[in-house]
């Protein structure tokens, strides 16, 4: 009878320790928010979503700083007079994005439009291929600094490869609003450029964040006139969250 009791108890022990073993991993984050800079972000999780509140401010370098900012350094790709107005620290507000824990892909992809599809673990915004309504981004390459970023009606944001920390590697480069990460041009995985990328850049591997194959995108390994990389020229491959 004792035996029995004993055995009984021991086993509501082991069950309630798995109960909670198994909610304490459902509610982890996904290890690629240890790379988002910590300073800019505030990243927890509520039910089965994520949410991420970044301050829009990059954690690198930038001629786009005030000149007086620990941070400036004079242009070097661009110059003062092709530079767009404004300067990163003239922005003080904040960006939010909640994506599902586990997204999935959609029936059916849907495009970006103008202004933040996506954020950067630097803590700045990653815009698509366009610089404005029918205004194709060819018009303003002229003003964006050495890590492919300018300041906008927003504020300070990416449009090209984000050199500042990610060139010509398998870096991880940040979320898209859909909820899937983004990487450089190389894949983890393999070592090399993914040959299986899909009309968006994404295929589905191992990356240095998972050991279980995942969807994820990659920056494709595709000219833009004949000297950049575009972060994100495709459409979201799973449902887009707006980021407000």
């Amino acid at each position: 009878m004792k035996i029995t009791v004993l055995f009984a108890n021991l086993l509501l022990i082991a069950t309630v320790s798995f109960t909670a073993c198994k909610k304490d991993n459902d509610g982890t984050l996904h290890a690629a928010f240890a790379e988002f800079d910590e300073d800019n972000f505030d990243i927890s999780i509520d039910g089965d979503e994520v949410v991420i509140v970044s301050n829009g401010l990059p954690n690198h370098t930038s001629p786009y700083w005030s000149s007086s900012h620990a941070l400036f350094v004079a242009p070097t790709v661009t110059t003062y007079d092709e530079m767009a107005p404004g300067n990163i620290d003239d922005f003080n507000g904040e960006y939010t994005l909640t994506v599902p824990v586990n997204p999935e892909k959609a029936s059916n992809s849907s495009t970006t439009g103008l202004g933040a599809i996506g954020m950067a673990i630097s803590g700045s915004m990653i815009y698509n291929d366009e610089e404005g309504p029918n205004v194709p981004l060819d018009d303003a390459v002229g003003s964006l600094d050495y890590t492919a970023a300018h300041t906008g009606p927003q504020s300070y944001h990416y449009h090209l490869e984000t050199k500042a920390w990610s060139n010509d590697d398998e870096n991880l480069i940040g979320i898209i609003a859909d909820g899937f990460f983004l990487y450089g041009r190389k894949c983890n995985a393999t070592g090399t450029y993914p040959s299986d990328l899909d009309v968006s850049g994404g295929h589905t591997s191992t990356t240095q964040h998972a050991t279980e194959a995942e969807y994820h995108y990659h920056i494709q390994n595709e000219l833009y006139l004949n000297a950049y990389y575009i972060l994100f020229p495709g459409n979201y491959q799973g449902t887009p969250n707006a980021i407000q």
